[in-house]
Formats: C-alpha cells, sequence, structure tokens
C-alpha cells in the first residue's frame, strides 16, 4: 500500500503548543494557554484515531521515511521514519487519548498555580517525546523519544522548584533512569555492530534467522538483557524502581499522564516491541519474569503500610508494572499490552480521583486525617469506587480480563510459565485488593477527620519519616502552594470530573475487547495485537487451547477472583468494621511494620552503598584533588608565574632615558659578544 499517512503530524502537534506556550504563554492569560494546549492535543488526538482507521483499512506495519538519512557512516544509516502497525496503533491512542484528558483536567486542577504556562508546555513537550518513542521505526530514533520523556519527565516532577524535595526527587528520577538508559546504548551499539543496522525490521529480520540461545548464554541474549535493564528504569522494576515514589512530588496530573499511563510503560513497550530478540533468548526472558514477579510482590508489600494516598497508588503503579513486566517474560506479550492499556484507564482514574480529593479537602494527602467524604464528594467518590474494584480485579471490570490473562499465562505459558510465577503473582493480587481497598475505606468511610489528630497517631508519627509526618507536608503535599488550600469540603469542578466520568466508563467497558475463548469472548485485543507482538509461545498456547484448558482458566479465574473478595473482607474489617485493630496489630509488629513503612529501607541502603562513595569520591577526589589542586593549580600557578614575571619586567620600564640608553648599551653589547663568540667558533 502506497498511501502515506503522514505519522510525523502527530508527535509535531503537541511540539508545536509546546513551543507557542513555551515561548509566548507568559504573555498569553490563561485563556489562550489552556486554548493552545488542549487544542494541539484534542489535534494530536484526532489525527491519531484517524490514522488509527486508514491503518485498519491498510496491510500493516506501514513504514514511513522522510527524504533523507538522518545519520551516515559509511554503509551504516539511520532514516528518520515512522511505523505503525498494530502495537504502536494501540499506545498512540493510549498517548493521545488518556493525554488529552489528563490535559482538561489540569486545567481545572492547576487553574491557580504560578507557572501555568510552563507547565502545559512542559506537558506538551512530554507526549511530543512520547509520541515520537512510540512511533519511531528504529532504536535510534526511540531513544530520543526515551531521553526526551525522561527530560519533560524531569521538568514536571521539580515543577514546584522552589521545594528542595521536589527538585530533588526530579534529579533522582533523571539520574536513576541515566543508569538504564546507559545499558539500552550499550545493546544498541550490539546491534549496530554485529547486524549494521537500526530500523526495526533490518535487525528483526536478521535475528529471526537466527537459532534460539538455549545453552550457552551468548549475543542475543546480551543484546536481550541490556535491553531489558534499560526497560528496568523507565518503568521502575527492581531494582531501579525507587525513583518513581518520590516522583509523586510532581503535580498530580503529572502523577496520573506520566507515572500511570504512558512514561513508565515505555520500557514494557520497547520489550514487546523487541520480542523478536528475546524470543531468541530464553535465559533473558527468564530474568525478565523473574524481576516482574520480585518486583510485583515487594512494591504490593510496601503500599500496605503507606500512608500518603498518592505514595500508596505509586507503588500500587510498580507493581502493576511487575505484572506486565512478568506477561513479557513468559512471552505473553499481547497479555502485557493489554493490561498496559486497562491500565492505563484505571490508574490515570485513581491518581486523577486522588487529586480530586485533595482538592477537595484543601491539600491534605495523608489519609489518616481523611474519612467520611463518601457524601461530600459523591462523584469522586463513585469514579474512584470504581477504579479501585477495577484493580482488585472484580468482573466484569477491565482489570478483571486483564490481570486475569496475565495471570493465567504466567501458569500455562509454553515459554517460561510455571506454577512459583503464577503464585507470586496471586498473593500480589490479593495485596492489591488490600491495600487499595484500605485507601477507600480510610478516604471515604468512617467519620470525617480533617484536622484530627489522635494520640496513636502522634506516636507513630514520631518514628515515621518525614513524609509521613504533618500529612506528608514536607515530602510529597506541596499544596500549601499548589493552590488547594481553600477551606470547606467541595466537589471539584466538573473541568476536573468530566475527564474523570469518562476514564470511569473506560475502566468499566475497556477490558471487554479481551474477555478470553473461555467465557464466551474471542480476545479481539489478542488477536488485533498477534502480528506485532504474538511470540511462538502465543501461537502455540492458541492452536492447543481445548475445553479441558478452558476449564482450568476458569478455574484460575474463580481463585483470582476469590483473593480479591479476601482482600476486600480484611480491609473492610480492620479499617471499617474494626478500625482500633490495625493499630494493636502494628503495635505488636512494630519492628516489622516499620521495616515496611520504611520501604525495607531500600533508599537508605542505596544513599550508603552508592551516593555517599560517589559524593565522597566527586568532592575530596574529583574536586578537591584533582580540579583544585591539579588543574586549578597548574592554571593559577601559571598565572601567578606570569603575574610575577610581568612585575619584574615592569620595573624596567621606569620612564628614565639614561635607564632606557643603558639597558640599550648592555643589549648592544651582548650582541657583539655573542658575534664575536660566534664568529670564534666557526
Amino acid at each position: 500500500m502506497t498511501e502515506n499517512l503522514n505519522l510525523w503530524i502527530i508527535p509535531l502537534l503537541p511540539l508545536a503548543g509546546a513551543a507557542i506556550n513555551g515561548l509566548f504563554g507568559r504573555r498569553f492569560p490563561k485563556a489562550v494557554v489552556k486554548l493552545v494546549a488542549l487544542a494541539f492535543t484534542a489535534a494530536a488526538f484526532a489525527y491519531a484515531v484517524w490514522a488509527a482507521l486508514q491503518g485498519s483499512h491498510m496491510q500493516l506495519p506501514h513504514n514511513e521515511a522522510l527524504p533523507f538519512d538522518w545519520i551516515v557512516a559509511g554503509n551504516f544509516h539511520v532514516p528518520f521514519g515512522f511505523y505503525l502497525d498494530q502495537l504502536s496503533t494501540v499506545m498512540m491512542l493510549i498517548v493521545t487519548g488518556v493525554g488529552f484528558l489528563i490535559h482538561v483536567y489540569s486545567v481545572g486542577y492547576m487553574e491557580h498555580e504560578g507557572g501555568y504556562y510552563r507547565f502545559f508546555a512542559y506537558l506538551n513537550l512530554f507526549m511530543f517525546f512520547m509520541l515520537t518513542l512510540i512511533l519511531a521505526n528504529n532504536y535510534l530514533l526511540m531513544f530520543v523519544g526515551w531521553e526526551g520523556v525522561g527530560l519533560a519527565s524531569y521538568l514536571l516532577i521539580g515543577f514546584f522548584f522552589l521545594k528542595d524535595s521536589a527538585a530533588n526527587a526530579g534529579k533522582k528520577a533523571f539520574i536513576v533512569n541515566r543508569i538504564g538508559d546507559f545499558a539500552f546504548l550499550l545493546g544498541m551499539f550490539l546491534i549496530i555492530q554485529n547486524f549494521s543496522s537500526l530500523n526495526f525490521a533490518d535487525v528483526f529480520e536478521k535475528v529471526s534467522k537466527l537459532s534460539p540461545e538455549t545453552g550457552a548464554w551468548g549475543l542475543i541474549t546480551a543484546i536481550a538483557l541490556l535491553l531489558m535493564f534499560g526497560a528496568t528504569g523507565k518503568s521502575a522494576q527492581v531494582p531501579l524502581y525507587v525513583w518513581l515514589p518520590d516522583a509523586m512530588e510532581g503535580p498530580t496530573p503529572v502523577s496520573a499522564l506520566i507515572h500511570a499511563a504512558t512514561m513508565v510503560t515505555a520500557g514494557i513497550y520497547m520489550t514487546a516491541r523487541s520480542h523478536v530478540i528475546f524470543d531468541k533468548a530464553p535465559h533473558a526472558l527468564q530474568v525478565v519474569a523473574v524481576i516482574g514477579a520480585i518486583t510485583a510482590i515487594f512494591a504490593a508489600t510496601m503500599g500496605l503500610a503507606q500512608t500518603d494516598i498518592k505514595r500508596v497508588l505509586a507503588y500500587s503503579t510498580v507493581s502493576q508494572l511487575g505484572y506486565m513486566f512478568l506477561a513479557c517474560g513468559v512471552a505473553a506479550y499481547s497479555a502485557a499490552i493489554f493490561h498496559l492499556m486497562t491500565h492505563a484507564f484505571f490508574k490515570a482514574l485513581l491518581f486523577l480521583g486522588a487529586g480530586s480529593v485533595i482538592h477537595a479537602i484543601g491539600g491534605e494527602q495523608d489519609m489518616r486525617r481523611m474519612g467520611g467524604l463518601r457524601k461530600l464528594i459523591p462523584v469522586t467518590f463513585w469514579v474512584v469506587t470504581i477504579a479501585t474494584f477495577t484493580i482488585a480485579g472484580f468482573p466484569p471490570l477491565s482489570g478483571f480480563f486483564s490481570k486475569d490473562e496475565i495471570l493465567w499465562q504466567a501458569f500455562s505459558s509454553p515459554q517460561g510459565g510455571n506454577a512459583i510465577l503464577w503464585i507470586v503473582g496471586f498473593i500480589t493480587a490479593g495485596l492489591t485488593s488490600f491495600y487499595m481497598f484500605r485507601l477507600w475505606f480510610m478516604t471515604f468511610f468512617g467519620e470525617l477527620k480533617l484536622g484530627k489528630v489522635d494520640a496513636g497517631e502522634e506516636a507513630h508519627a514520631a518514628h515515621a519519616p518525614a513524609q509521613a509526618q504533618h500529612g506528608a507536608a514536607s515530602a510529597s503535599h506541596g499544596h500549601g502552594e499548589d493552590g488547594h488550600g481553600h477551606g470547606g469540603v467541595h466537589e471539584s469542578p466538573w473541568i476536573m470530573l468530566a475527564p474523570l466520568v469518562i476514564l470511569a466508563i473506560l475502566s468499566v467497558v475497556g477490558g471487554w475487547v479481551g474477555i478470553p475463548e473461555s467465557m464466551g469472548g474471542s480476545s479481539k485485543i489478542g488477536h488485533y495485537l498477534a502480528p506485532a507482538v504474538a511470540s511462538t509461545s502465543e501461537a502455540l498456547q492458541s492452536a492447543n487451547a481445548e475445553g479441558s484448558e478452558h476449564s482450568k482458566e476458569l478455574i484460575f479465574a474463580g481463585l483470582s477472583v476469590g483473593v480479591a473478595t479476601l482482600g476486600f473482607l480484611m480491609a473492610w474489617l480492620l479499617y471499617y468494621k474494626r478500625p482500633e485493630l490495625p493499630e494493636r496489630i502494628t503495635g505488636r509488629i512494630h519492628g516489622l511494620y516499620n521495616f515496611v513503612y520504611h520501604k525495607y529501607y531500600v533508599d537508605e541502603a542505596y544513599g550508603a552503598l552508592f551516593v555517599k562513595p560517589l559524593l565522597a569520591l566527586s568532592t575530596h577526589v574529583l574536586w578537591h584533588g584533582i580540579d583544585q589542586s591539579i588543574i586549578d593549580g597548574a592554571v593559577n600557578g601559571a598565572g601567578s608565574a606570569s603575574k610575577g614575571i610581568g612585575s619584574e619586567l615592569r620595573r624596567m620600564q621606569s620612564g628614565n632615558i639614561r635607564s632606557y640608553a643603558a639597558w640599550v648599551a648592555i643589549g648592544g653589547a651582548a650582541v657583539v659578544a655573542y658575534m664575536i663568540w660566534w664568529g670564534v667558533g666557526r
């Protein structure tokens, strides 16, 4: 098919919005700033929908290259090109669609903020880089988008740059992601060295002709592991997950857009896009599955004890990303993308719903100071309720179908599925249900506790980290200066509620495109994504699907609903029926609770093992030892020597004519003596 979709227009539109608001927004009234931001993102979404519809009538994949090579070095060349297939179509619609809804929400949420134009310029810039990452037809252009979303994330997390905690969180996200990005670069270098190309089509064609590395760990395994480690940074997997919880310092719409719906899924997308490489490296896939499983359960346990509403959702995001990584690790790429899609709906809804709660109660983020909000902010309550039941995995909501697909694949996938991975995912599902309903009950039920602090909470605050004290004001509160500090509990305006309602509808029905055959569906999204991401494993499993397998899948689905129900009942007992019990329990297991509450002291361990030694090295060795003593010493020494010589020479310029005549005589005598000596020597 020769039709040109001009895919470059899709990322160019938000870039234009970023440029206009970034360069001229300071002079614009807020109405013009919001009009520019919304118009260009809406146009990007509309064009993406048109491109998706056109793509459905074309023979995908559709490859477009601009009429010039971006980089040329001998036989190696990289075009500036874009790529549309089923995978990039789904991602493109998620980024532009959910991104536009979050832009609309931000119009109301950020209404009273300083730097209004700057915020929307950053949001538009982020969408440009994310769309570049998704639509790139080669690894180098993908890496440009990859680095770009890191930059935009840094700017948005540190938006309240006058707060040290926000500035430090932005730097932490930027630096931690550079570690993974270095591995990604090394992986690209190996691809260039061995395949002489970075274009997806060329690389995958050459890799597909190779035999799987089932024995020794070879070249393809090395490339896959390097790409995987790059993905652990962007998608917040163990050990590089530590930046994402601190990223809650950014405004709540930032948390929804970047750290729930889009940026953190970049690693999942890159892994699925590179599935041809991973399928040839089963050892690397095993590592991916193990890291995903560890991340899922590890982050879920940390979410159990957090009291800041946004931090609970942050650890939930890390855990759900672990689920997606687990799916990729068992070569169930379509299941990972399916959960990525539904997660974008319900997690964006949860973050924006949390923002609505924070907005309604004057900036408070500590759930211990909430409660009783059900009747005061009813629209927010109902949309958050839908999102909570969705992430917990109750049918027929979207989260049930996508999470159940991952659990089933973790058990039954011919390429790496086993009972241990399923058990880890199963336990994580129960923990997810518990901590999400804990959030639900603490926020919306019981009595209103705004402004009240009981003795137990004061005692707990004595040993709590700084972020939990004083309503998390010191680390992730941020709303004293966010403009949400007005008094009186009130519902958010409809400019904020309308996106929540749309996301709630998507959270309900979004998973229906993936109803499995065992439940009477046809797994439409699986069949749609198959040409782009289906592995040999998924093809085998689809071919071998029989009645007995369907029955077994239904049993496993029933078990996942059962553990979600158990999580709900435990949360109901502890935080609704017997709200005094949590304090008693934590008092008896104070040491363990404190250990979990402080996130296993991982940040402190990283600080002791890496941050302090590097600071000491840079301060005492590189700065004082090399920079000041050697480099500055040499430069300053040369300057001092020149100054001294100049001072001595300056004395010769006395202005005395007799002195000048004497110097001329001395010089002349020296010249004559030299010529005589030179002549005698000859």
